[in-house]
């Protein structure tokens, strides 16, 4: 890898206080990052992490910042002030706040990922708290980043169509670990073993995700009432853990006419994931909308086939690779499952195409468009208190 002009390497700060013990969705992407960006040698991440969170980011990055508290509300609150006056004595050319903040007063330019705009466009989707907050934070966002990142299209498209940008928009996708996530088992029964310890026995339709309004969960219970009748051996599994407005998932299971034959699994370890993917008949992410969608893009890598939501950002980037459903319909999603279920040539090009899709994303890409962006960000002069979009 070159390095910079002159042979030093961009200094660039990362807020990953936010990032949970068990990462998912932006957790996961903000993990993953941050390792692509330190296998380089043309830019050197600094990680700000909670205090009692400094052992797994030293397993990723040269240079660990253990400063923020642990509890959430004092954490937001060191963000803009603590991490602000930190900054100044950090020598980080610019911040990076992957999950829609940054302090109000960044001394450095600083760039921010959107991951999408629902907090703004659907906020009945989230928990209340979280929409004020995120709000917030994109409209700070708009103000003062010098660049803000979006991982796909679609969300940098929404993000012109609600409002100015003062920085310039980056679209960078995200990537899929190849070395987890593919058609093939570690060692010959690794995955029966993986199922087994989840209580998982095959054939299965699964959903892989925090199960949330979003996420339309309740539309594939429903289609699985539909299918499981003409298939007495196939069972769903809901694999994640609850977040917020869960009670509607409990009310669908609970309503279920085959109930009996829905495995929940909790929280699954990253190591087992792959096998769950691989394993499935079917693997279903019919969520309304998403930012990108990476475990339908992390299912196709495993060689899954894959059903998801027509006209999503998820459809875009499995292209061949899924059969489609009408969003929130139980019917659609379940007509897209007996299409996905069915043996024949079909399958096998379907998931043919969702592994050369797949091929195409990795973090070392990603990586690469993000360091496109702090390059942008560094040249560029932070804005003073007073100033608002040109």
């Amino acid at each position: 890898m070159t390095g910079t002009p002159g042979g030093r390497a961009l200094v660039v700060s990362v807020d990953a206080t936010a990032v949970p013990e068990r990462p998912v969705g932006a957790g996961r992407y903000v993990v993953e990052l941050v390792r692509a960006l330190a296998r380089r040698d043309d830019v050197r991440p600094a990680v700000w992490c909670r205090r009692d969170d400094a052992a797994r980011w030293r397993e990723l990055a040269p240079t660990v910042l253990p400063c923020a508290p642990p509890s959430r509300p004092a954490r937001l609150a060191w963000e803009q002030a603590g991490l602000a006056w930190a900054l100044r004595r950090a020598g980080a050319a610019v911040h990076h706040g992957p999950h829609y903040t940054m302090p109000v007063l960044c001394p450095v330019p600083a760039v921010v990922t959107v991951h999408d705009l629902t907090f703004v466009e659907h906020p009945e989707w989230h928990e209340r708290s979280k929409v004020v907050l995120f709000r917030r934070a994109i409209a700070l966002a708009r103000l003062r980043a010098a660049a803000i990142v979006c991982p796909s299209r679609a969300t940098a498209d929404r993000l012109a169509a609600t409002g100015g940008v003062r920085g310039r928009v980056f679209v960078v996708p995200h990537g899929v670990d190849h070395d987890r996530f593919r058609p093939d088992e570690p060692r010959p029964g690794a995955d029966a073993d993986a199922l087994r310890r989840l209580g998982v026995r095959p054939p299965y339709v699964l959903f892989l995700g925090t199960l949330e309004p979003r996420k339309a969960v309740p539309a594939l219970v429903g289609a699985f009432d539909r299918v499981a009748g003409t298939r007495p051996d196939l069972r769903l599994v809901l694999a994640g853990r609850p977040g917020w407005g869960g009670d509607q998932v409990e009310r669908s299971v609970a309503a279920s006419a085959h109930r009996g034959r829905i495995v929940r699994t909790g929280y699954v370890p990253d190591d087992t994931v792959p096998a769950l993917l691989r394993g499935a008949a079917a693997v279903c992410y019919p969520a309304l909308e998403e930012g990108f969608g990476l475990p339908a893009l992390e299912a196709a890598a495993c060689g899954a086939p894959l059903v998801t939501t027509a006209g999503s950002v998820m459809a875009e980037l499995a292209g061949d690779a899924a059969v489609l459903a009408e969003a929130g319909s139980a019917e659609s999603v379940a007509a897209a499952l007996a299409e996905a279920l069915a043996d024949g040539p079909a399958r096998q090009h379907r998931r043919q195409a969702g592994l050369v899709a797949a091929a195409a994303r990795t973090w070392a890409a990603s990586a690469e468009g993000h360091v496109a962006a702090y390059r942008w960000a560094a040249a560029q002069r932070p804005p003073g208190p007073g100033e608002a979009l040109p």
